[in-house]
């Protein structure tokens, strides 16, 4: 099935970005010791500017960013304000012994626009952003043989049926691979920050939010539409080898942004 996300847009615009940066990378290791995760170079462009410059283009004004290992350097290389985005920042101070739950989590109060969520391991190419500029968004891949993690199923409408576990397909069955880009309006964001809430209390902090996203999607509560990032390069880059395959699809090209 194909997934025409131009059937699937909406007129509120969404204008904010909250990224998860708390990780400390230790599968890119020695590149980590001293720099975040984000900071790592792809030819030449760290991951960070090169989603920061997507931004810009897109229309983002407001960056909100959680941070965690080496905090600093991140806030040194952005500051208050890049590319006319305004940014924010949140520390976690339990980012050794949180996952990403506890850092989406930790955004839960500041969050008070639709906004964009964005892992920051992701490097793309910035069209594919196009579609996911509007509320209740989920951009998914078809799966490839370098793909792992959580995969989703879709109904013929678009429409996120539910989480998996894995990428294997079982016979007469069809999956996507999450790209870890999702958008929110209000009313989405209000129930996924209370299902949080009730996870960190029953103290869950290691585990992922889409163990959150899959439940109201299964209690029929929460409703994300599918955005194909199939049609554009892009690459989440984990580990060495993910590094050198990015720097493959991304080659030394430095993004000219226009005010």
């Amino acid at each position: 099935m194909k997934i025409n996300s131009k059937n699937i847009r909406s007129n509120n615009r969404i204008t904010t970005v909250l990224l998860l940066a708390a990780g400390t990378g230790s599968r890119l290791l020695p590149l980590t010791n001293e720099s975040p995760k984000c900071l790592t170079l792809v030819n030449e462009v760290s991951i960070l500017e090169r989603l920061v410059q997507n931004l810009a283009i897109k229309g983002i004004k407001k960056l909100v960013i959680v941070t965690g290992h080496l905090s600093d350097s991140i806030k040194d290389f952005l500051g208050d304000n890049y590319k006319n985005i305004d940014i924010q920042y949140i520390h976690s101070p339990l980012y050794k012994t949180t996952n990403n739950i506890y850092s989406l989590w930790m955004a839960r109060e500041i969050m008070k626009e639709p906004f964009i969520l964005i892992e920051s391991d992701l490097v793309f190419d910035p069209s594919l952003l196009n579609e996911m500029m509007y509320p209740d968004r989920m951009a998914v891949a078809g799966i490839k043989d370098w793909m792992n993690g959580t995969t989703v199923t879709i109904d013929k409408y678009g429409e996120i049926l539910g989480f998996k576990n894995n990428t294997q397909c079982s016979e007469g069955s069809v999956k996507y691979k999450t790209v870890n880009i999702y958008s929110f309006s209000l009313v989405s964001w209000s129930l996924v920050a209370a299902r949080l809430d009730k996870h960190i209390r029953e103290e869950k902090v290691n585990g992922y939010y889409e163990t959150v996203f899959a439940e109201l999607v299964d209690e029929n509560l929460l409703s994300l539409k599918a955005v194909s990032f199939d049609e554009k390069p892009w690459y989440e880059i984990d580990t060495l080898i993910d590094l050198k395959e990015a720097i493959k699809l991304f080659p030394i090209k430095r993004i000219t942004y226009r005010d």
